[in-house]
């Protein structure tokens, strides 16, 4: 049974306004059934019955792949990357709205599309599931109405530091929804195998050492929520005797960003009243926490007793689904740390200039610390932020009598 996205809506109205929508993300994120139920006819270019056949009529007579009632779904799109011109093409004869939608697992190469689409074809980053999304969050406590200074909150998290180990574990790959923590373990395990195996190949079709790429997504996994270097991450690999120089370890981060499994955390550069300099370096975090989990070979139970392990995860798992609800509401997603060391863990910036600073506590004893951080923060900028808050991982929602609110993962939306 379909479960609803947040991009249900986000795809529906650039549908109304644009010719296509392009929807791009890491593979099993739920592109394809999102598509599904946004279209009025489909075409399957992984089909095993139709692949051949459907990619050499691409590039023979694409136009033939394009008939169909609108939106036409054209699922994984870049197996055949002259479609894209010819999608390009049947939008500008046709100058009608909402006619296709493409999916894509990675990204072709830019080579291979000559047109860029800009003005006819909407490009939108799916990415796994946030938790309310999978229904692990009553959501009793809205982004968007802390945007409009709703200042009253309270609500209470029904999930437990267990709960929250296994949700890190099980990630938000809409197949995983449901299965016991073995299982979850289990099918994230095969999808890193796979990641190694295969889809890094698939890039540009030069050959990979499946370990060096295991050894790099370890090395990431073991930096995950932080601002570790290229270099840190060599080094690392070095530490399991695994050698790989730096021009290696950079076809390997960016081939992993071609298929949406590593997106770095950007810094965040306001307008400060203080002259010390702003770090920009981005922070690692892949597009779900369960990739980390399963390269590590962790448990719910190996993260309850490893508590840094935990809490960066943990961070990271928040950041995902801060992304997906800044999205649907017009905003982005930054961190920001300057040379003193003053920080958060998360901004978040609206389209209209508003923004909000958040810092991520796994447990709940260091609230006072992380609060007078923000308000710190807070008073040394020039605009200044919507709101303060501090997400964690259990517990309560409500507004200390500083202002600052205290959310726990489990009780936001969007």
């Amino acid at each position: 049974m379909y479960k609803t996205r947040i991009v249900d809506s986000l795809i529906k109205e650039k549908l109304e306004y644009t010719r296509a929508v392009l929807i791009e993300g890491a593979k099993y994120c739920g592109k394809t059934s999102t598509a599904e139920q946004l279209s009025a006819s489909r075409l399957y270019m992984q089909d095993p019955d139709n692949t051949e056949s459907n990619i050499a009529l691409a590039q023979t007579q694409p136009s033939i792949l394009l008939k169909g009632s609108n939106p036409r779904l054209i699922d994984e799109w870049q197996l055949a990357p002259c479609l894209w011109n010819a999608v390009r093409h049947a939008v500008d004869m046709r100058k009608e709205k909402g006619l296709f939608i493409l999916t894509g697992s990675f990204a072709a190469k830019e080579d291979e599309t000559l047109h860029s689409g800009i003005g006819r074809i909407a490009r939108m980053l799916m990415r796994p599931m946030s938790l309310i999304e999978s229904g692990d969050s009553n959501g009793e406590v809205s982004l968007s109405s802390l945007f409009r200074n709703d200042r009253e909150i309270c609500s209470i998290s029904s999930l437990k530091m267990e709960d929250i180990a296994y949700l890190l574990v099980r990630g938000g790959w809409p197949d995983s929804i449901g299965l016991s923590e073995k299982q979850a373990k289990a099918k994230c395990k095969d999808y890193v195998e796979n990641i190694a195996n295969v889809d890094i190949c698939r890039i540009d079709g030069v050959k990979r050492s499946p370990q060096k790429v295991k050894a790099f997504l370890r090395a990431v996994s073991r930096n995950i929520s932080t601002s570790a270097s290229l270099s840190s991450l060599i080094n690392d690999m070095e530490s399991e005797d695994e050698m790989i120089d730096g021009k290696t370890a950079s076809v390997y981060r960016n081939a992993l960003e071609k298929l949406f499994l590593i997106e770095d955390l950007p810094a965040w550069t306001p307008a400060l009243r203080s002259k010390t300099p702003i770090r920009t370096i981005p922070t690692r975090h892949f597009v779900d926490p369960s990739i980390a989990c399963a390269c590590l070979g962790a448990y719910p139970s190996d993260l309850i007793k490893d508590y840094r392990t935990f809490g960066l995860l943990f961070e990271s798992l928040c950041i995902r689904d801060l992304r997906i609800y800044a999205e649907s509401i017009g905003g982005e997603v930054y961190h920001f740390r300057n040379a003193n060391g003053l920080e958060a863990d998360a901004i978040i910036h609206l389209d209209d200039g508003r923004w909000a600073a958040v810092e991520i506590k796994l447990g709940l004893n260091k609230l006072d610390a992380s609060a007078a951080n923000l308000l710190k923060l807070s008073s040394m900028t020039v605009n200044k932020p919507s709101f303060l808050m501090l997400m964690t991982s259990v517990g309560t929602a409500y507004r200390r009598p500083d202002g600052v609110y205290v959310v726990p993962i489990g009780c936001l939306k969007n």
